[in-house]
């Protein structure tokens, strides 16, 4: 077995082999002297700049830089030649933006390397890349989630909050009533006979019923209220702010507004549905599966005493 040949030494190589590298970098690259004069810049960054070679070569750093940078940038060089501190900036990966030729400011990724003397000049040097890609890309993940954490929160059907938005928010207001020392009162709501509404029209009309009597409860309520769909035709009522006694008239306007709406029949007829109502105060110190059990009951002493009212827990 032969011994492996000992690697060239870097001074060994032609100077040319560094400069057809940089040249030919995907990363655009930038020399400027310690007077901030550009010396060099590579294919990539023309590309990156807009600016051919010939036309930045010689010309001061300051046109590419951000207004803000640029009426500092010289005095910076020139304080860190004059003295011995350590660089924050050099040797590190930063963020920064670049001004191209149309005045567009180009994000990018930067890192800055002191070169040191050549000939009695001090050059410094830097390699570019550009995040716009990147960024958009972030941007669009960042808005597909918020899609996704939306319809995550969201009924499809009626465009109401969901159960898990619904107890989120509960969880919310019962922190706020505690802090505050305010009543907080919750509501269950059912629509009446909707099985003989699917079973009679379809699920199409059904769906219908559940998008009219939604559009409702957005509308009625007080602004702070909070209306949900916990599943079925069953919704969940949040009254802040609000006494049983309070909540109760609320959802007694919300009973005769859904009594009132009308959902349209393929055949042009009007459907006319009612709902049942039953609220309960959720008390400091008590559970929400607690305060919503009792709206419960009161929904269902509601449905026992012949539908189409509203019923507070006693």
């Amino acid at each position: 077995m032969t011994d492996a040949l000992p690697a060239a030494p870097t001074a060994a190589l032609p100077e040319v082999l560094f400069s057809r590298l940089l040249e030919a970098s995907l990363d655009a690259v930038i020399i400027i002297d310690e007077q901030c004069r550009i010396c060099y810049i590579n294919g990539a960054m023309q590309a990156l700049s807009g600016y051919a070679g010939g036309e930045l070569l010689g010309q001061p750093l300051n046109g590419l830089l951000p207004d803000a940078v640029a009426s500092q940038h010289d005095h910076l060089v020139l304080d860190y030649l004059r003295s011995s501190r350590t660089s924050s900036v050099l040797g590190k990966i930063r963020e920064f933006a670049i001004r191209h030729r149309n005045a567009q400011m180009i994000p990018i990724e930067m890192k800055a390397l002191d070169l040191g003397v050549v000939d009695g000049m001090r050059y410094f040097g830097a390699f570019l890349l550009d995040v716009r890609e990147r960024r958009e890309l972030a941007a669009k993940n960042a808005n597909l989630l918020a899609q996704l954490e939306q319809q995550a929160l969201c009924d499809a059907l009626t465009g109401l909050p969901n159960r898990r938005a619904y107890e989120a928010q509960a969880t919310q207001a019962m922190a706020r009533a505690a802090r505050n020392h305010s009543p907080l009162t919750v509501g269950v709501a059912d629509l009446d006979h909707f099985k003989k509404i699917n079973d009679r029209y379809g699920h199409a009309v059904g769906d219908a019923v559940l998008r009219t009597v939604a559009q409702v409860l957005r509308e009625t309520g007080r602004v702070t209220d909070v209306a949900a769909r916990l599943g079925g035709e069953e919704f969940g009522l949040l009254f802040p702010d609000a006494s049983v006694k309070q909540a109760a008239r609320v959802a007694e306007r919300i009973r005769a507004a859904v009594a009132a709406a009308i959902t349209m029949l393929p055949d042009g007829c009007p459907l006319h549905v009612t709902i049942s109502i039953g609220v309960a105060p959720l008390a400091a110190g008590a559970t929400l599966d607690a305060a919503m059990s009792d709206a419960d009951k009161a929904l269902y002493t509601a449905k026992h005493q012949g539908r189409n009212q509203v019923v507070a827990a006693g």
